[in-house]
Order: structure tokens, then C-alpha cells, then sequence
């Protein structure tokens, strides 16, 4: 009697489809609500650069359009010709320069104050940190008569110094710093102190390299408040050559009360660092903000 044995080959499955995730309607009207509502924040960045490239009538035009007829870089040729009574390209190089340098003392003053007043221990420290804290509340025009007469009598008036020093010790600064130090960890100082580093080492080769994001994220907040100032810089620059570039386009818009087209080119130059700024900092913006509160 034989037995024949049937072999069987496996069935090969068919790897299951995944399911189309399909979005909901309340979903679907949140992504409509949002993006209404980035239109309605970038629609005037939008018509300031459309307007930019218009010429002087069509600046002018009722009612205005959105597409320039025709494109026009005559606005941009005429604020940035050299010889003019508005120098926005040298007002813009003051305010770079002044931005820049600014920034990063505040990032060097901050850091260097926060770091004790975040991990170590001494007599006072909640008591030192409390008026810091404190000097916040007070309103910065009331300090304007002060430090105009400290930078008088520092002979610093009419000079980029001026707009550089006074303010690069920012209460904020400290505090911001301080947040971001607390939320390392402890693990870390001590590792490095049982290698033999003292506290400078721990704080420059340890400390410093971990707080990038913080730091960046200052520097860019220090930045934008430079970049922006208005009122200060009116007090103590006197000259066009050393003018920054918020008053000198205040300058600009005074002198030329109904050409729109050299007004919104002024304010696009203005804008580009911001941006190119934010842009590039974003992710350090982000994490800086994030770990900056996670203890108090």
C-alpha cells in the first residue's frame, strides 16, 4: 500500500493595505482657519514688498493693486544712490554694527551673571536675583534722562557707543540665562568636577556648549530690541553719518510725505536681517524657549 505525500507550499500573504487616513471635517476647518488667519498676519509684509517695486503713481493709486503695473526697481535706485541727503545704506551699516556688538555683550553679560545665580550657592543670591528681577518692572523711559546724562559725560554722544553700551546689561538677559542653566543637570558639573575642572572650566568648556540655543535665542531678542530702538538713538545721534536706520527712515518719511514707493522700500531693507536673522535661528529659537522654563 503507498503512500503519496502531497507537499504543500506556503501561501504567500499579501502584506495588508494600511488604511487612508482620511481628515476629519473639523480638522480640514482648523488648517482653513489658521491659514486665514497667517494671511491676515503676512498680508501687510506682502503689500509693503509689492509696493516696493511699484512706481511713484502707482504707489499712489486708488484703488491699490497688489500686482505693480508696471515692476519697478525705481524706488531701490533712488534710496540707495549714493550722494543723497538719506544715506540708507550707511544708516543701515551703523545699525548692523551697532546690533551685532550689542548682542553680544549682552549674551557675554548675561551669561556670566546668570551662571552663579543658577548653580552656585552664596549668601544674598535670592536677594540679588529678586532685584534683578525687579529692575524689570521699572519702564525704560524713565531711564533715558539718566543714562543720557552718563553717556554725556562719558563724552560718548553722537557716537555708536552710545547705543552699544548702555543697555548691554539686560535684566531679561539674566533671567533668561538663569532659567536655561537650572534645567541642566547637576550629573554633568560634578563628572567634571571629580576630573579636576574648577568652576571657570565647568562653565566655559561644559555649561557654555550645552546653553547654545539659549544663547542664540538672546542674541537674536538683544539683536531685534537694537535694531528697532527708536527713541534713544533721536536722543544722543545728532549727525546723518551716524544715524541708525529707525530714525533715519523716520528722516526719510518726513522728507518724502507721499512717496510710498521709497517708504516701503526703506522698510523692506529694514526687514531683511530680521528675517534672514529668524530664519536661520529658528530651531535654536525654538529649543532655547522650550528647556528656558522647565524650572524655576
Amino acid at each position: 500500500m503507498s503512500s503519496s505525500v502531497e507537499t504543500r507550499t506556503p501561501r504567500r500573504t499579501e502584506p495588508a493595505e494600511k488604511p487612508q487616513r482620511r481628515l476629519q471635517p473639523r480638522t480640514v476647518l482648523k488648517i482653513v482657519l489658521l491659514a486665514l488667519v497667517a494671511l491676515i498676519f503676512v498680508s501687510p509684509l506682502i503689500f509693503m514688498i509689492v509696493t516696493s517695486f511699484k512706481t511713484r503713481s502707482d504707489a499712489t493709486a486708488i484703488p491699490p493693486s497688489w500686482i505693480p503695473n508696471p515692476f519697478s526697481l525705481d524706488a531701490y535706485k533712488e534710496i540707495l544712490a549714493p550722494g543723497t541727503n538719506t544715506p540708507v545704506l550707511r544708516w543701515f551699516a551703523n545699525s548692523m554694527l551697532a546690533a551685532i556688538i550689542h548682542s553680544a555683550l549682552v549674551v557675554v553679560t548675561a551669561s556670566l551673571a546668570a551662571y552663579p545665580l543658577a548653580r552656585m550657592n552664596f549668601r544674598g543670591k535670592k536677594i540679588v536675583f529678586a532685584v534683578i528681577v525687579a529692575t524689570l518692572l521699572v519702564p525704560p523711559v524713565i531711564l533715558v534722562i539718566p543714562n543720557y546724562l552718563l553717556v554725556s559725560e562719558l563724552g560718548w554722544l553722537n557716537s555708536l557707543i552710545a547705543i552699544i553700551v548702555p543697555t548691554a546689561a539686560s535684566a531679561f538677559g539674566v533671567f533668561f540665562m538663569r532659567q536655561f542653566f537650572i534645567s541642566l543637570p547637576d550629573d554633568l558639573e560634578e563628572a567634571a568636577r571629580i576630573d579636576g575642572a574648577n568652576r571657570f572650566q565647568m562653565f566655559t568648556r561644559i555649561i557654555l556648549p550645552l546653553a547654545k540655543p539659549a544663547m542664540a535665542t538672546l542674541a537674536l531678542l538683544a539683536f531685534l530690541g537694537n535694531w528697532n530702538d527708536f527713541l534713544w538713538p533721536v536722543y544722543v545721534l545728532f549727525t546723518p553719518e551716524v544715524q541708525t536706520l529707525p530714525p533715519g527712515l523716520s528722516t526719510l518719511q518726513s522728507a518724502n510725505a507721499v512717496r510710498y514707493d521709497l517708504l516701503m522700500a526703506g522698510a523692506v531693507i529694514a526687514s531683511l536681517p530680521v528675517l534672514a536673522l529668524f530664519v536661520f535661528l529658528q530651531r535654536f529659537i525654538i529649543e532655547g524657549v522650550s528647556r528656558s522654563g522647565v524650572k524655576g
